[in-house]
């Protein structure tokens, strides 16, 4: 059995990122560390985003590589992060805020059992 997703994201969010991808071309997203625009997932054009050493590929959703900085893994690690959607433009550099909505971060606990299956699948790559 697979492990479980690390990161998901809501069918009201695929809708978006779909629509983005339509507009923009290839995307990434990183997930905020609170500069900025708080604990938003942040949008980029794929040529846009700069990822280090310090950044962990969480996962991708609809075919977008997903990161996060590592040390915000490290606080993360037990949560699936699920990307919603809402309405309201942010005020940053994510690609969705001229659209009028936003991305957002939910979570829940993964259960014993995922952290398990997680384990035994070893730790998310770090960026190149």
């Amino acid at each position: 059995m697979p492990a479980p997703a690390r990161v998901d994201a809501t069918a009201d969010a695929l809708l978006w990122i779909v629509r983005l991808k339509a507009k923009h071309g290839p995307l990434a997203f990183y997930q905020s560390g609170g500069c900025c625009e708080g604990f938003a997932p942040l949008c980029y054009a794929v040529t846009d985003l700069r990822v280090g050493p310090y950044d962990v590929l969480l996962g991708d959703i609809c075919g977008c590589p997903f990161y996060i900085r590592d040390n915000q893994f490290e606080y993360w690690r037990h949560t699936q992060l699920i990307i919603d959607v809402v309405q309201g433009g942010g005020a940053g550099f994510s690609l969705e805020g001229p659209e009028g909505i936003s991305f957002l971060t939910r979570s829940r606990l993964f259960t014993d059992a995922e952290c398990e299956e997680l384990a035994a699948a070893g730790e998310p790559p770090r960026a190149a």
